[in-house]
């Protein structure tokens, strides 16, 4: 492996740097984007019961920001509860777009490098094949083993930078899905709360959402 990377030359440093960041990022986005992290399904019916029994206060509220992401969202709802409906829902919107950038976090960073390493192997291919050419004017073609090592950088350095770019890329897209979906159900759900807390829907703490 370690003569794998040397034949590569230098440009396998920051391929394996890319590599190295990119599986960071996507480990911490596995763990970070679970929907029972970002989008606790009992919290509204939690959220239901304070408003039925008229227990929402500042202390309920700290805890409820502290709890999720939606926490967060619904939290904002409820902090402006005896506002007008237009600024429950601005507070909630306002709220909603820095959660949406946390969730967003590092993948940036990922859909770079999923774009930059393709050109890092191209980068070594040009390079690889100059060597072979400056060989060629120097030497003409009677060093083989020259000309191979020229040859075999290219190739090296363009399936690294396949390797990191290809997964990297589809963990990018697939992030970027969940991270839609998350969002919708945090709106769906936050879009119930107002209409709870200005009269437009009932709620049931047994049956649920009416």
């Amino acid at each position: 492996m370690l003569e794998f990377f040397k034949a590569g030359g230098l440009l396998m440093w920051p391929l394996f740097i890319c590599s190295g960041i990119a599986i960071a990022i996507i480990a911490e986005r596995f763990w970070s984007l679970q929907s029972k992290r970002i989008s606790p399904p009992e919290l509204i019916t939690h959220i239901w019961q304070w408003l039925k029994s008229n227990q929402v206060d500042n202390n309920r509220i700290g805890a409820l920001q502290r709890n999720s992401p939606l926490g967060q969202i619904l939290a904002a709802g409820l902090a402006n509860r005896d506002s007008s409906r237009e600024i429950t829902k601005e507070s909630i919107e306002d709220v909603g777009r820095h959660v949406t950038l946390s969730l967003e976090q590092n993948l940036n960073t990922l859909g770079t490098i999923a774009a930059i390493t393709p050109l890092l192997g191209l980068l070594g291919t040009v390079i690889g094949m100059i060597k072979v050419f400056a060989v060629i004017t120097t030497e003409g073609v009677g060093n083989p083993e020259t000309l191979a090592g020229g040859i075999s950088e290219a190739l090296i350095t363009t399936a690294m930078g396949l390797v990191v770019a290809i997964p990297s890329l589809i963990f990018y897209r697939y992030f970027r899905g969940k991270v839609n979906l998350l969002v919708v159900d945090m709106e769906e759900k936050a879009m119930k709360l107002v209409e709870i807390l200005h009269g437009e829907r009932e709620f049931d703490t047994d049956k649920g959402m009416q």
